[in-house]
């Protein structure tokens, strides 16, 4: 049903994006863009969803209200500082959008604008301002890789995924570009995600698809247990493809939304794999629930606790930290029915049977936990409800980056 196809954020007809340095942080290096826009060339409508954190960066207030109409016709957004609790944040968020209007001959109220990076510092809008002429004029339909190399801060690989399919016969895409990889928690979408679609759709319909989404994939991420102040997800689409409006929850709506999840559940994968020193991307499936509510309760609590990213990290069959945390995540359940294994593509291993540890291979479990990804599979034998959340394995490297990341 889907393809997946190159372009990023600009697969869709009608987007162009793109990627420079401006100085945005005076350290870092003129190789490192920090400074990325995206921008259609029609209007769109646009739908977001943001941090659940209290403390919100200037630039999620002045997003809300840019979007409140519904419509926009590009994303503006640096790396390099959050714009977040310092003097001037909201104006210097308002400013970056102005600076992206004059820069494109659109006003500042058609942008949506995020920033990612050092909280409580003043934002350096003067390099910004110089800076937006030269992004402007890069802009390109093969601008998406550049954009999304911007928004990167302590990630590793850039995340960046396009998908084509069909709605009402019309060939649709849908791409998008994310960053994260530290002060990952679940609490809307942890991190920066931009996605751009040619399908025509309604704004209430892309809000409730990528509301749905989001909870099933962002949602059940984490990294550190830490919310960040600037988490934004924002979608575009500009209706280019000429599909017949999806304006009913139909079969044409469950095609784009189940697109749309695939997208991010890519994505969501993608930064729990690149958790900030991680070695390994750990998944926790949780099947035989109550609900999925319990389902996703438990799941997150087997892949947020330090003991048991712990354990990955040492490829340590410790199945005792996974009933554990499940024990404390308020999710109903019976120890006393529950199965767990551990599995990789060196195998699997059942480890733990009804609620009893149960004699096993100790190397063979190593070897297995020794992969890149790894699989904690947990049967509760009480539902037909599951969940499956991401995280990754807690290592030194992990404190060695947080301990000096101001400077």
């Amino acid at each position: 049903m889907f393809n997946e196809i190159t372009g990023g954020v600009c697969a869709a007809q009608g987007f162009k994006a793109g990627g420079v340095h401006c100085g945005v942080k005076a350290s870092s290096s003129p190789d490192k863009n920090d400074l990325a826009m995206i921008l259609s060339d029609r209007e769109c409508t646009a739908a977001g969803v943001y941090t659940l954190n209290r403390v919100k960066a200037a630039p999620i207030y002045v997003t809300m209200d840019h979007l409140e109409d519904g419509t926009a016709w590009g994303i503006v957004a640096n790396s390099g500082n959050a714009n977040a609790c310092c003097p001037g944040s909201h104006e210097n968020a308002e400013a970056m959008c102005a600076a992206a209007a004059a820069a494109t001959g659109r006003e500042a109220g058609d942008f949506a604008v995020c920033s990612t990076g050092v909280i409580g510092q003043t934002i350096n809008i003067g390099a910004i301002k110089l800076g937006m002429p030269k992004l402007a004029a890069a802009l390109s339909e093969d601008g998406s890789d550049r954009a999304a190399a911007a928004i990167m801060t302590t990630d590793t690989v850039k995340k960046e995924i396009a998908l084509s399919f069909h709605v009402s016969g019309k060939t649709v895409k849908l791409g998008a570009i994310a960053k994260g990889s530290g002060m990952i928690h679940p609490n809307m979408g942890t991190m920066l995600c931009f996605i751009t679609t040619d399908c025509a759709i309604t704004q209430e319909l892309l809000e409730d698809a990528l509301r749905e989404v989001s909870a099933k994939t962002f949602n059940r991420v984490t990294v550190d247990g830490d919310t960040s102040t600037n988490d934004t997800c924002v979608v575009l689409a500009n209706g280019a493809a000429g599909n017949p409006l999806v304006e009913w929850k139909d079969s044409d709506y469950e095609t784009f939304k189940a697109a749309l999840y695939q997208v991010c559940r890519h994505l969501a994968r993608a930064i729990a794999g690149d958790g900030e020193g991680a070695g390994r991307l750990v998944t926790c499936k949780m099947t035989g629930a109550r609900s999925e509510e319990n389902a996703e309760r438990l799941a997150k609590a087997v892949v947020g606790s330090s003991l048991v990213k712990a354990a990955m990290c040492g490829a340590d069959a410790n199945w005792g930290r996974v009933l554990a945390a499940m024990g404390y995540s308020k999710a109903p359940f019976r120890p006393e029915h529950v199965d767990i294994s551990f599995s990789s593509a060196a195998g699997e291993i059942l480890v733990c049977g009804q609620g009893d540890g149960l004699p096993f291979d100790e190397a063979r479990a190593k070897e297995i936990l020794s992969q890149k990804e790894v699989v904690i599979a947990v049967d509760l034998h009480e539902g037909e409800d599951e969940a499956e959340c991401w995280g990754c394995d807690l290592t030194a490297e992990y404190v060695h980056i947080n301990g000096d990341y101001r400077s």
